[in-house]
């Protein structure tokens, strides 16, 4: 059985003392119920050759397949040898937030599948799951018995007595922080981050936190190589406080990686912090007892801006500050996703007129703009709303789509030379546009890009040598290809980023041992660029191999 002590410093942070050692045993018992129940793979340890999609279950469209069977088919067709591991965005019943709003952590929606349409995609691909743990659907049966006061419901959300000062609360909308909700035992105010249909989960209660640490170990027993723990920084709130980042949310996440550590160690903490770079670093804890993997937030943002500019300058100097602390853990890069391109990661590090200048082009680009509400109950831009093709392209624009798509795998091929491991959002590895329509449809900003398509039509397109999809497509499998091929690209290996002028972003990786090296070169530029002995033509990436 684990030992006591590695459980109780981080409990009598939560509940003090006396209730920590309450809560001990029940801990150890639930682990002990999961103890020889989840087989390692066959392989657990990361390479060069491993990348991620990032997707919904129902990404892909047929008139007689469950969802989830058709997005399997469809990887194990085409997506073999180009990705190892598939982050599935949250695939259990939901009622809103295209699945972040979670009715039953234990099911699969069965209108995308069941169990072993999981089951199935796992024999092929490292699978991450979403730990949605920061709220839960206000229609759910948690929530349903929390407004009959059932036990041990009643006290599962958080609530709000009096008038308390909230005005210190960080959060990502401008929606209600409170939302009231008649109770059998009268009106009570949930606190409500994201919306009035996801409430909070009151962690403050012991029985929350074990309920959620099961669910955690079923998603380990049922195939997650990976668990992505959403919204993870605001978890735990204490009023009078921010109640992002404080001291037992880092509680939470160095338990959970004691428990996976000792039961299943090859699952891995994905944590997802949508906030300045160096909050989301905290994650990291001491290299060791936190997250293996942090999201490069800051990276997507400082991309686009690259080549707004055609001056790599800012993304050199912030790229060669990157660290991790430890070999055990690196970063999640990536320049898409269902979420927009966060703003927060890059203030501090882009000055307020750049930030500006990305918005204004976004809304060029025909996208849109989510805003935050500070402290003050003023509103700043806190999310660019695009499709990263046309945030780099403006789609209205009368420049030849060539250009376009060099200017997007230049991105992405900066993406993929860092150090850390890809992720690559389905839309951006098959050259999707801006979704207009979706939005018109939705009332919702980040539908934009979040387009499902029809199997048949996305390989039709697929099937023409000329059209975007066939293009950006093989562009990626090329590049994927030849990254896959060298240790040098290894996601614990070693970057030193050049300094080659303002026109070429410039980094050079080395396999961990040092015996595998790999000069990448990239100009950002429309331009033609001289450097060193190179000459690079507009946007080309040159992968130079050294021994």
């Amino acid at each position: 059985m684990l030992q006591s002590s590695l459980y109780t410093p981080q409990l009598t942070i939560l509940y003090g003392a006396e209730r920590a050692a309450q809560v001990t045993s029940r801990l150890e018992a639930l682990v002990e119920r999961y103890r020889g129940q989840i087989p390692p793979p066959i392989e657990a340890s990361l390479s060069e050759r491993d990348i991620f999609l990032i997707t919904y279950a129902d990404q892909l469209q047929t008139s007689d397949q469950a969802p989830l069977d058709t997005l399997t088919e469809f990887c194990e067709t085409h997506l073999r040898g180009v990705v190892s591991g598939i982050h599935v965005l949250p695939f259990y019943p939901w009622s809103s937030d295209d699945g972040f709003s979670v009715k039953d952590y234990r099911a699969v929606d069965p209108a995308l599948g069941d169990w072993s349409s999981v089951e199935r995609l796992c024999c092929s691909f490292r699978l991450v799951f979403d730990g949605v743990i920061n709220h839960a659907s206000v229609q759910g049966e948690w929530f349903k018995a929390f407004l009959k006061a059932e036990e041990p419901y009643r006290n599962f959300f958080l609530t709000v007595e009096g008038s308390p000062d909230l005005s210190k609360v960080v959060r990502p909308r401008t929606l209600p922080l409170l939302t009231e909700f008649h109770t059998s035992a009268g009106k009570r105010r949930v606190w409500t981050t994201f919306s009035a249909d996801q409430a909070d989960l009151d962690f403050h209660n012991p029985d929350v936190l074990l309920e959620i640490f099961d669910i955690l170990l079923l998603y380990a027993q049922r195939g997650a190589h990976f668990i992505r723990l959403d919204a993870i920084a605001y978890l735990w709130k204490e009023i009078g406080t921010s109640c992002i980042h404080l001291p037992q949310t880092h509680s939470f996440v160095q338990l959970l990686r004691a428990i996976l550590d000792d039961v299943a160690p090859h699952v891995r903490i994905l944590t997802e912090t949508n906030v300045p770079h160096s909050d989301n670093l905290s994650y990291f804890g001491d290299g060791k007892n936190e997250a293996q993997l942090v999201y490069n937030f800051a990276l997507p943002p400082l991309v686009l801006h690259t080549f707004r500019t055609g001056d790599a300058s800012i993304l050199t100097e912030w790229a060669s500050r990157l660290a991790t602390p430890s070999n055990q853990t690196t970063f999640f890069n990536f320049l898409a996703s269902h979420d927009g391109i966060g703003l927060n990661p890059v203030r501090g590090i882009l000055t307020s007129a750049d930030i500006d200048a990305l918005v204004k082009q976004t809304l060029a680009h025909t996208g849109l703009i989510s805003y935050k509400q500070n402290a003050d109950g003023t509103q700043i831009p806190y999310e660019l709303n695009i499709n990263f093709f046309d945030a780099l392209s403006d789609p209205a624009g009368e420049e030849p789509l060539a250009t376009q798509i060099d200017r997007f795998m230049a991105a992405q091929a900066i993406m993929l030379s860092l150090q850390g491991l890809p992720g690559i959002y389905f839309h951006s590895l098959f050259g999707s546009r801006n979704w207009l329509a979706g939005v018109q449809a939705t009332g919702h900003n980040r539908t934009i890009n979040r387009q499902k398509l029809e199997r048949s039509g996305l390989e039709s397109e697929l099937s023409y040598p000329n059209s975007l999809r066939n293009q950006v497509f093989a562009r990626y499998r090329a590049l994927i290809s030849r990254r896959t091929a060298s240790e040098a690209f290894h996601p614990n290996g070693s970057q030193k980023i050049l300094e080659m002028g303002p026109a070429v972003f410039a980094v050079q990786r080395s396999s961990p041992m040092g015996d595998s090296q790999m000069l990448c070169l990239q100009n950002v530029t429309a331009q033609t660029q001289s450097v060193a002995a190179f000459t690079l033509n507009p946007y080309q990436t040159l992968w130079l191999e050294k021994f």
